[in-house]
């Protein structure tokens, strides 16, 4: 059957893939952060400290380019962190609702719009490796959520947790489209300061007020404004080169690593989140793998003289 279809070929990892990978890791990682600090912050303060102080790291960074800020990089910073901040905002205000599973079944629903909105945008449709490898990142994520996220309605919260699904895709989209047009260290910068300001604002509009000082969110904001920053710069720098669709099947990896942090720290994952950890890492090996016509030989029907078989 692959002589008659032609030869599917696995190419290795690249550097900004892999890059992707071990950020994705981080990123899963900080669940467990975020856990605790919510047992003693509210989650737009928390969101507020955590993206300025990663602000604040960058700018520190990258503090010799900041001078040279173009307009194009501040709106492009500042697009960016809007929507960074609304698919976080809008994600903590449905889980005011409704459960984690709920959310995160609904949240997964980012994974097979991102193809189409690169469609959309650069006029360039998915490889047919690369959209089945979101199917099957896509029900990694279901079985992750398990059957509880399944009984989903139409409240308040549920939707606010649907809406966020496309600033999150629109996050990816956006790095890809302005990738390479600009400085890396400036639009990084400007993102992450523009994210923390817009949570702070948003404090008194969902009615959080500031929290009593605890090491266990300070502590927590200063370790996960670290990854932040990481984590934007790794995405800025990635998706010169990894295409939205692509990045976004590597950033579906987030909670099975997200599980495995868990695990080690004491939870036990069910079986079907355990099957939905490997329909993602298949997820990510088919968008790798790369489907090559075959070539006939010469002298069969339908072959071009000087072709090959190689």
């Amino acid at each position: 059957m692959m002589h008659l279809f032609g030869r599917v070929r696995l190419l290795s990892l690249s550097r900004q893939e892999v890059a992707l990978l071990a950020i994705t890791a981080v990123w899963g990682g900080t669940f467990l952060l975020v856990h605790i600090a919510m047992m003693h912050s509210g989650p737009m303060f928390f969101v507020g400290v955590r993206f300025l102080l990663a602000g604040v790291i960058g700018a520190v960074v990258f503090s010799r380019s900041l001078r040279g800020m173009t307009r194009l990089e501040l709106g492009a910073g500042a697009a960016i962190g809007v929507m960074i901040f609304f698919g976080y905002g809008l994600q903590t205000v449905g889980l005011q609702t409704i459960n984690s599973s709920t959310s995160a079944f609904l949240t997964a629903l980012y994974v097979p719009l991102v193809p189409f909105l690169q469609w959309a945008v650069f006029r360039k449709p998915p490889s047919v490796m690369a959209l089945l490898g979101v199917a099957f990142a896509f029900v990694g994520l279901l079985l992750i959520a398990g059957p509880d996220a399944l009984r989903v309605g139409l409240g308040p919260g549920e939707i606010a947790t649907l809406i966020s699904t496309i600033p999150i895709a629109a996050e990816i989209i956006l790095i890809s489209v302005f990738a390479g047009k600009v400085d890396l260290g400036r639009v990084t910068v400007v993102q992450l300061l523009v994210c923390g300001v817009l949570a702070f604002a948003a404090m008194p509009v969902v009615g959080e007020s500031v929290p009593d000082f605890s090491w266990a969110w300070a502590g927590a904001a200063i370790g996960l404004g670290v990854a932040s920053c990481l984590i934007q710069v790794t995405m800025n720098w990635a998706q010169k080169s990894v295409s939205p669709t692509r990045a976004t099947i590597i950033y579906a990896g987030e909670p099975v690593w997200g599980g495995i942090i868990g695990r080690l720290a004491g939870d036990r994952l069910p079986g079907i989140a355990l099957l939905g950890a490997v329909f993602v890492v298949l997820g990510v090996l088919v968008s790798e793998l790369k489907i090559q016509p075959r070539r006939r030989p010469k002298g069969e029907p339908g072959g071009v003289p000087g072709d090959s078989d190689a």
